[in-house]
């Protein structure tokens, strides 16, 4: 467990070194996305994912890591503005951001323990497609409990699912840079 700890704290840094990096490029510009935006932000690298492990070639140089990053980065984004709500303009300063992303990734981080604990890391067995495909049924969990404004029978909410997102993509990138 603890080597788990250790490679995901490592993956943990390679995120907010880039989220780190285009705060201070653009500023908090994403503070103006609906969390339904962000979720679609996320289909979009996914679907990319999957393509690439598909046709197992690409037309854009940019690989799959860089995409389970930006799942990462904006699932983080996601956690964020469902807290703060959407804005319509840059109303957080680049040192909130990171704080913001700090607290939010601490949190997944706990749940990745908790959940490796219980699953004894079953990740460690899986394919990393396995992982783009479980992405994506959070993706479509998520967007029906978002046209269901957020409300749910018995399911965890958006929040949950953003954070299972978040550590099936930090398998990815540790499984990808092993």
């Amino acid at each position: 467990m603890e080597h788990t700890i250790k490679e995901f704290d490592d993956a943990i840094e390679k995120c907010r070194n880039l989220y780190t990096k285009k705060l201070n490029d653009y500023g908090a510009a994403w503070r103006l996305m609906r969390p339904q935006s962000v979720t679609d932000q996320i289909l979009i690298k996914a679907n990319r994912i999957r393509s690439l492990e598909t046709k197992k070639c690409a037309m854009v140089d940019e690989g799959i890591l860089p995409e389970f990053i930006g799942i990462v980065n904006y699932g983080i984004i996601g956690l964020i503005q469902l807290e703060l709500g959407t804005s319509d303009k840059k109303d957080i300063s680049v040192e909130e951001a990171i704080k913001l992303y700090d607290r939010f990734m601490a949190k997944t981080r706990e749940l990745m323990i908790a959940k490796n604990h219980d699953y004894d890391e079953a990740w460690r067995l899986m394919r990393v497609s396995s992982y783009t495909d479980l992405i994506l049924m959070k993706l479509m969990r998520t967007k029906e409990i978002e046209d269901h404004n957020g409300e749910t029978l018995v399911s965890e909410g958006i929040d949950a699912n953003y954070m299972d997102m978040i550590n099936y993509a930090i398998f990815g990138i540790i499984k990808l840079d092993a």
